[in-house]
């Protein structure tokens, strides 16, 4: 009897395993390898019994579903299968995340599907808005100064000019530490490494309870990657591939970067230029020039000597890459490489800026942690 109750004990594990790993799946918070016989994905069309599906791992999939494949929608974060709800065909939305099983006995040449099991866009959104409010609310972002494995101990750099402040990380055993996969800026396609792998001027951010002060926070979750800063002017673009081509003042060599949906792009007004590197070199300008009473207003009321310029950075207008011309003076952080690149934020209209190198990249590298909210839809 003691056998039959530990079978039955341990059946309701892997149950809840397999369940836990298809909520994962669909939700996009973990990244693995996907067998043949089964594809995850975003729905991009419906016609007739065939679905068009955008899969994570290799690109867009047409599948026919059958009268006789069964349909179930499961809530973000549910756990249970058994209580997943059966659906019609016509229940299914654009928009929808799905993982397709596949049929093995479908006739040659067809991709069939066997099972389907969904998340309805509209759940999926808003449990994307939760996340987004608690890693806001809980979360912190910067540059790493130092690790310390032994500890679990991380100091990172927070902040630029008067709001710069170090944050003491604390991780445990039972902190989620994941990294950014190389030449990737998804946050789902994360995956786990030791603390080990994080090194100084990594990126990092991080969730969990802080202090009063917001100078010590102890973790659940940990999120880092090495990234490169990139200052320089643009020699040409081509919007019909989204890339375009920047002359690095560093290294001045050619860099291709390529401009993805997820690339934050923002350009700054003049005299918000102007006042950002007023700051950043510590000078008195950063209270009396470059329009103060008009960013004070639109920061809070704190007035230019008190706003974060972190938040200054938010609201600078959102522009795209058609936005750009050659000759104008960007400032990006993008994926690892050395002749291309993927951007993840940049910022244009920054000539003033370049005149504080050193701020300027701290002030850029906070900016795309803190404001690069964790997407589980990508």
């Amino acid at each position: 009897m003691e056998n039959s109750f530990m079978k039955s004990k341990m059946m309701n594990r892997i149950c809840v395993a397999s369940a836990l790993m298809i909520v994962f799946m669909l939700t996009g918070s973990l990244a693995f390898a996907q067998a043949a016989s089964r594809f995850v994905g975003t729905i991009t069309a419906i016609s007739s019994n065939t679905l068009t599906i955008k899969s994570d791992a290799d690109g867009e999939r047409q599948v026919a579903v059958p009268t006789t494949a069964t349909l179930k929608r499961i809530a973000p974060g549910q756990k249970d299968l058994s209580t997943a709800e059966t659906i019609q065909f016509g229940d299914l939305a654009v928009g929808d995340r799905a993982l397709v099983k596949l049929n093995p006995d479908a006739p040659a040449g067809t991709t069939e599907a066997l099972q389907i099991i969904a998340v309805k866009q509209a759940d999926l959104a808003l449990k994307q808005q939760k996340d987004r409010d608690d890693w806001q609310r809980r979360g912190v972002g910067g540059l790493v100064k130092s690790v310390d494995a032994s500890t679990g101990t991380i100091l990172i750099g927070s902040g630029a000019g008067a709001t710069a402040k170090t944050i003491t990380v604390h991780t445990t055993k039972t902190t989620m530490l994941k990294r950014y996969a190389p030449a990737s800026v998804r946050f789902d396609a994360a995956v786990p490494a030791p603390i080990e792998a994080i090194h100084a001027g990594d990126q990092l951010r991080a969730r969990g309870t802080k202090n009063a002060d917001g100078t010590e926070i102890a973790t659940e979750e940990v999120i880092s990657g090495s990234f490169r800063n990139i200052s320089g002017t643009i020699t040409s673009l081509d919007p019909a591939a989204s890339t375009l081509t920047v002359k690095d003042l560093a290294t001045k060599r050619a860099v291709t970067i390529h401009v993805t949906a997820d690339a934050q792009m923002r350009r700054l007004p003049d005299r918000m230029a102007t006042m950002l590197a007023a700051r950043l070199k510590g000078t008195a300008g950063a209270s009396s020039q470059g329009g103060s009473g008009q960013w004070a207003g639109q920061n809070g009321g704190q007035g230019s000597g008190g706003g974060d310029p972190q938040q200054m950075l938010n609201r600078a207008p959102a522009i795209q890459l058609n936005d750009l011309q050659k000759g104008n003076a960007v400032m990006l952080v993008s994926t690892q490489g050395e002749t291309e690149v993927t951007a993840i934020t940049l910022l244009a209209g920054v000539e003033p800026l370049l005149e504080a190198p050193a701020a300027s990249r701290d002030l850029l590298a906070n900016w795309s942690m803190n404001t690069g909210t964790p997407d589980v839809t990508q």
